[in-house]
């Protein structure tokens, strides 16, 4: 139940900020919090990472649904692991998915607002949703790379056994 709510919080943060960015700035407002580099810029996208496929709200409305079924079903199957690591991704990409699903399916656009430039370089404006999401699969990638170095071990280790044992 924890990862559950994990995922709950995530989606009440980024719905709060969201909400808060939404009703508080006009489009295009910006907040300077670090001089250029770090601004609060209220901005919309009726895409997906970086812009990409503007308006498909339908296509986004069911490859989302079908993400999150997916998720749930496999938190279900991972949620006792002794590895905690997994789960805890997975709570965070659920959260940061459900979020950007209810933008798309209520306005058909997602509230992105944190902006980053680095000299005439602006990152893409992205949210809460959009950070979990991609902290959440960074570390289901870093899982893997270490499940496969456990799985590793656990043969090395099977070997030498057999080979004690002749």
């Amino acid at each position: 139940m924890v990862y559950f709510l994990i995922a709950l919080i995530v989606f009440l943060i980024d719905q709060g900020t969201k909400y808060l960015i939404a009703t508080g700035m006009e489009y295009g407002d910006q907040i300077p919090i670090i001089g250029n580099f770090f601004l609060i810029t209220s901005h919309r996208n009726s895409g997906a990472a970086f812009g990409i496929l503007e308006g498909r709200r339908v296509f986004f409305i069911v490859i989302t649904t079908v993400v999150v079924v997916a998720i749930v079903w496999y938190l279900q199957k991972v949620k006792h692991s002794p590895n905690k690591m997994l789960p805890i991704a997975l709570s965070l990409v659920l959260g940061g998915a459900l979020g950007n699903f209810l933008d798309r399916a209520v306005s058909g656009e997602v509230v992105d607002f944190l902006q980053f430039n680095f000299g005439t370089y602006t990152f893409p404006i992205f949210n809460v949703a959009d950070s979990c999401i991609v902290v959440g699969v960074i570390l289901i990638v870093l899982d893997s790379f270490l499940e496969i170095r456990r799985e590793k071990r656990t043969a090395v280790s099977a070997q030498e056994q057999q080979e004690e044992k002749v």
